[in-house]
Formats: C-alpha cells, structure tokens, sequence
C-alpha cells in the first residue's frame, strides 16, 4: 500500500496533533534599498572536520517577495565574507554551517553597515561561543529558530489523544480550531519563556502563525481531504468537502498586517504569495495596470478580510505583485510596467528595489530554457517513467518530483537554478513531475519561471511512481544514466555540489 502520506509534508500532519542585554530594535523598520555586508570566523577545532566549512546565510527580501540563501566557503583560517542586498534598514540573518546544520542562529545586518560573526565549535562540535556586532539578544539569537522547530514538529505525548476529525465540521469550527491550537502552541512554547525579549516574543508569533496558516490553512480543500484520510484511515473514500467563499479569509483580520514588523519575519513572502495566488481570492494580476487603479481592485476584494483599506500593506503587496513576475515567471519589467511604478513610487525606495531586481532577472531571462509540457494522462501508470527515457536517448535525465506548495521544493529549484545553466549545452534533460495536488492554474504558472520539461501527472500515476521508487515525501529525485538505467534516487535536495557530482559523473562515462 502506498506509504503515508506521500505528497504532504511531515509538518501538515503536526499541526493537527497538536538579563535581556542590548537588543535589536525592529520597532521602526524603513524600506531601503541598500546594502550590507557580514563577516566572520568559524573556529573548529583541529582534525574534526575533514571537509572544508561552509556557511549558509538566508535572508527575507519582503519587498521583491523572495527568500535568499547564500552558501559560502570558509579560507583556510576560518575567514568569510559576504555583501549582499537588503531592503530595510535592518534585517534579520539567519545561519548556520556544515558543521553544526541543526544549530541555526539569527543576527541582525544594517543598511550600510557591517554585521561580524563569530563562532567557536567545542571538541564535540556543539557551539561555544558566539560573539556578534551588532549585538543582539543572545537568547533570542540561539533559540528563536529552534522554537520555530519545536512548535512545528511538536506531537502530543497523551497516550489517551486522538486524531480530531474536522473533515465534517463546519468551516467555523476549523478556523476555530486552527486559530486555537496556534495560540496553545505558543503559550506553551514562548509565552511564558521570560528569556526571550517581548520583541522575538512577537516575531516567533507572526512566523509561527504565517507558517501554519500559509501551509494547513489558505487550501481548506486540500487539509480536509488530508484530515479525512488521517482521521478515518480511508485510502478509498472521497469526503465531501463543503465550498468556500472570500469569506473564508476573514481570519487575515487577526494577522494585523499593517504591523511593519512582518518586514523582519521569514515567512512574510509566502504569506504573501498566498494571498496574490489564491484562486478564491481571484485577486487580479498587476501586470500593465495602473497601480492606483490595480489596488482600488485589491482594496475591493481584501479590505474587509484584512480589516483596513488603508496603510502601508497595500504597497508593499503591489510591489510583491511584481516580485511575483519576478520569481514565478523570471519575467523582466514591460516598459509599461515601468512607466507605472516611476509614476506611483517616483524615486522612491519600493520603486529602487523593484528595478534592482529587474535588472537581476533581465541576466536571468537570458538564459532560461523554454517550458515544455508533455501530456501524458493516458499513458499507464506503470508506463510514465519509460515514456519519459523513450524521449531523451543518450540523454542524461534528472527528474524532480515536486508540487506548487512544497516550498523545500521551490527553494532548491531556486538554489540550483545557477547550477542547472551550467548544463545548457550539454546531454542533460531536466524534467519536473508533479500532480493534481498542485492546483493546475497555479502550476501554469510558476513553471514558466522553472523551464525545462514538465509533466501533471493523474493521481493513480503518481502515487504509483511515490510506492514503486519507494519515496515519501517531497521533493524526491531520480537520475537516469544515457543508456535509460536508474543510478540514483534520494529524497531532500542535497546541495549544489552533490547534485553537480552527480550528473558529471554520469557525462563523462
């Protein structure tokens, strides 16, 4: 039988289980877009790492509407360094290294400015000591991602609880129990933690809130036929899910989204693009509009739900619009569009940062490979596969199994994007498999910025490949030699490098 549950991530069954020193100050967050720069040394001691370090440095764009991630090589002396571009005047870093992946510390970066880390591994490779400029909440620094982690993976230990089944409930009693198990979550987790400042108290509640909700709650449809399996153990039966309305988002009001502390969270671009993609929404895309005249629409829609019709929000979600453009399609500015934003921002920071990052994916464009799509709903299930290597002979082919909400799978697409040109020339085929999980409107769209071959597949031929190449989760890969013969299959994307070692391997045999 195929194995549980396939495509939903671990973290969607959870949720249904379910001295304060110098400080950052995020209460005044301005919109720049400048630059920044951090610096550091790893100290390890010797002979316990073979390989060399890396660090990893993730930021939040929240006005291009992207998250970044940057892996950097440690010198020989334990030495790094990296300039990279902010939009805020302050923002949050969060990083960690090869040696210690599970360790993941958050430090502030400054427009125009120099953030310095350091840190010293002990003998059992568990941190030692962190010393950072500016300074920063130590407490908040080293827990305030693990907390994150421990509300998302947290189970109940009562041997007397059960499953609750919503899937039957009205709509009221599932945002009801939704808005509840977040709010025990975090009395359990941090609000009584006196150690963390008031200010991380309320970053970890906005994060742990837009993750939840960006992932359990915008598709109610998708959870609650998740909810009936789960809940009944009916791998046959179809529940009757009862239909929402614009209505549905009524719960957008208890997110305050005005707070310009969203600007410091890591999750603000996905809520983000939840909102501008949700096809019950039917917000309208920005493309040529008149800004003023686009948000008069939005305004229409959301104003209502998200409790205002005024203040900041609103510009920051047009401007996501276009970083929508940006990073689904890989798509550069019309001249139309850039006549819009010059006469709705002028000169101003929003309209700065939209154009810097145009001029980033105009390099882009200029090297993405056309979207094919391949209809094969009438092949057997047993079939896709061979009628996948029947069409590249002599071909490495790399496939992808992902989905449009699996945002594990949309990163390392991203990370390896750079990666991937490297082979534009070369006997290699990348091919992305996904299914009907994966609302087919929204699919459309965000493999326009993917390229390459891409299939939709039935739900009987997917969940046929997830049980016969034993895979559980997303995203998952399959590596095909030039003679059609499987050499490798993993689930979790493994890296840049790995992946590069992978396919070379297999080019010059």
């Amino acid at each position: 039988m195929i194995k549980i549950k396939l495509i939903f991530i671990c973290t969607l069954f959870l949720f249904y289980s379910c001295n304060r020193g110098n400080q950052t100050n995020t209460n005044q967050i301005n919109i720049v877009a400048g630059t920044s720069k951090i610096t550091g040394r790893i100290i390890v001691p010797d002979g316990k790492i073979k390989n060399s370090v890396m660090i990893t440095i993730g930021i939040t764009h929240p006005i291009s509407g992207e998250d970044v991630r940057y892996d950097i090589p440690v010198d020989s002396s334990g030495n790094f360094s990296l300039d990279f571009d902010i939009e805020t005047e302050t923002a949050l870093l969060n990083l960690f290294t090869n040696v210690g992946p599970h360790k993941m510390l958050v430090v502030q970066a400054v427009n125009n400015d120099s953030t310095h880390v350091d840190i010293t591994y002990d003998a059992s490779l568990n941190i030692k000591n962190v010393d950072v400029m500016p300074a920063i909440n130590k407490y908040d620094m080293r827990q305030a991602i693990s907390v994150l982690g421990k509300m998302i993976d947290y189970k109940p230990t009562d041997p007397e609880w059960k499953y609750p089944q919503l899937f039957d409930k009205s709509i009221d009693e599932f945002l009801d129990y939704a808005k509840s198990s977040v709010a025990k979550r975090l009395v359990q987790f941090v609000d009584n933690d006196n150690l963390f400042s008031q200010e991380f108290k309320d970053l970890i509640a906005k994060d742990y809130r837009m993750f939840i909700y960006t992932g359990l709650v915008f598709n109610y449809e998708r959870q609650m036929k998740l909810n009936y399996y789960n809940s009944t153990r009916d791998t046959i039966g179809e529940p009757e899910i009862q239909k929402i309305d614009r209505s549905y988002f009524r719960f957008l009001k208890d997110f305050n989204l005005n707070d310009p502390q969203y600007l410091h969270t890591f999750t603000f671009p996905e809520l983000q693009d939840s909102i501008l993609n949700n096809e019950v929404l039917g917000l309208p895309s920005i493309g040529e509009s008149d800004i003023a005249s686009w948000l008069v629409s939005v305004k229409a829609i959301l104003s209502d739900l998200v409790g205002f019709d005024d203040g900041p929000y609103y510009d920051i979600l047009a401007a996501n619009a276009y970083g929508r453009q940006f990073n689904e399609h890989l798509k550069p500015l019309s001249e139309k569009q850039k006549e819009n934003i010059t006469k709705y921002w002028g000169d101003g920071e929003i309209a700065k940062v939209l154009f810097r990052k145009n001029e980033q994916i105009i390099e882009l464009d200029s090297v993405k490979s056309p979207v094919v799509v391949n209809d094969v709903s009438t092949i057997a299930e047993e079939k896709v596969i061979e009628n996948i290597i029947s069409k590249h002979k002599n071909k490495v082919i790399f496939i992808d199994l992902w989905a449009t909400w699996c945002a594990p799978c949309l990163d390392a697409m991203k990370r390896f994007r750079d990666t991937k040109d490297d082979y534009r020339d070369k006997d290699v085929v990348f091919v992305y498999i996904t299914n009907g999980s994966s609302p087919q409107k929204l699919w459309e769209s965000k493999i326009q910025g993917i390229g390459s071959e891409h299939y939709y597949l039935t739900s009987d031929q997917w969940y046929y490949m997830m049980d016969h190449f034993d895979f559980e989760g997303i995203p998952s890969y399959l590596l095909f030699n030039k003679e059609g013969a499987l050499v490798n299959k993993f689930t979790g994307f493994p890296g840049n490098d790995k992946v590069k070692e992978m396919i070379d391997g297999l080019l010059i045999l």
